[in-house]
């Protein structure tokens, strides 16, 4: 392999991509938007459950039992209603997820100390909401009923919670560092699928084809100007969540630093596959967004356990590098994980990526003979 054929190659795209405003602003641009976006977008946080009352009793009990919904954070009282046919027209429209329905005789059931049921109709069409949202309502009312039981039974098993990693257990957390791994998967590879199939289209490759640059010079001349502009977009994108989102990283930046320029390889390479099959670049950038975005976004845990999908979808996963990268980015971000810890993760992407630059590398050369 010649070092100036690939010096050469590399100057070449670098002053390809200098004069593309359109790669440039792709390049710079949509990663910091899309983090933006999807950072403050994505959350699975439950707060602000928009809640209407209908309090018949209109007590000191009751309003005070409507005040520790209201206070503790995550109900948001919008209405008091004077009817009870308005809870059905509020929950339809969607103005309220949650209705308090409180009787008549609440406050005498309570002096008399007789169980004093109370109405609580949850929006099931959010299946998530609704089911923390009643654990909510279980610890709130548990809580109320303290203050009339008088004294507590003393629990035979006293479980005392203490979470680690992400202690104010906030998505963002977790959500954030697994939007590094999702976006630098579809840049790059959106990127590098253009520029082959940018050759063929513009006549130039036959020009490459009869020089004595080989297949693995010319890919890895292309890879080099985005693996840079990749490096930058990842750079940018950890200060980001630090800063911006304040997302603490707990762990190494130089060895996040070290496995995110792995697994910018192995995307880059992927780029450059498409672009050789392809031969189009309308047709290479569809194939580049259906080939990381889908897989990375559904298959690479980043939003959804992959503990809980079917048994067949989870062998699929394996085949997702960004289900190994998302884990590696939480880890270090969250754990402060080592290279000992995340080595097995580390090790497939190195597997991955020279596999694909292998396979790119022998599909190049089957074309140009």
């Amino acid at each position: 392999m010649s070092i100036l054929r690939v010096k050469a190659i590399t100057k070449k795209e670098f002053i390809q991509v200098g004069r593309d405003t359109f790669s440039l602003l792709m390049a710079f641009l949509m990663p910091v938007m899309l983090l933006v976006i999807f950072g403050y977008a994505i959350t699975l946080d439950v707060n602000k459950i928009r809640t209407v009352v209908y309090d018949q009793d209109k007590s000191s009990e009751s309003r005070e039992l409507i005040s520790r919904f209201r206070d503790c954070g995550y109900f948001t009282v919008e209405a008091y209603l004077d009817n009870h046919l308005d809870i059905d027209s509020n929950l339809d429209s969607g103005n309220a997820f949650a209705a308090i329905w409180i009787p008549r005789d609440f406050s005498k059931k309570l002096q008399a100390r007789i169980d004093s049921p109370i109405q609580i109709i949850l929006d099931g069409s959010d299946s998530n909401t609704a089911t923390i949202a009643q654990g909510y309502i279980l610890a709130i009312t548990e809580e109320y009923n303290a203050k009339f039981r008088g004294v507590r039974a003393v629990p035979l098993v006293d479980a005392r919670i203490r979470v680690w990693y992400n202690t104010e257990l906030k998505s963002r957390n977790f959500i954030v560092p697994g939007l590094i791994a999702v976006i630098m998967s579809v840049i790059v590879a959106l990127l590098t699928s253009l520029t082959i199939a940018r050759e063929w289209e513009r006549g130039t490759m036959e020009q490459l084809i009869s020089t004595p640059v080989k297949t693995s010079e010319l890919i890895l001349g292309k890879l080099i100007p985005y693996f840079v502009i990749g490096l930058i977009d990842t750079l940018v994108a950890i200060g980001m969540s630090v800063f911006l989102f304040d997302v603490a990283l707990r762990g190494s930046i130089v060895l996040l630093i070290a496995l995110s320029s792995i697994f910018l390889f192995g995307s880059l390479s992927f780029g450059i596959f498409i672009s050789i099959i392809s031969k189009s670049q309308v047709l290479a950038a569809q194939m580049a967004m259906i080939g990381t975005f889908l897989p990375a976004f559904l298959l690479s845990g980043f939003m959804f356990a992959i503990s809980n999908m079917p048994k067949p979808l989870q062998v699929l996963t394996y085949a997702v590098p960004a289900r190994y990268f998302v884990s590696i980015v939480k880890s270090i971000f969250l754990k402060g994980s080592t290279l000992t810890m995340i080595g097995v993760e580390a090790l497939l992407l190195v597997i991955y990526a020279v596999a694909v630059f292998m396979i790119a590398n022998r599909k190049l050369a089957k074309r140009i003979m």
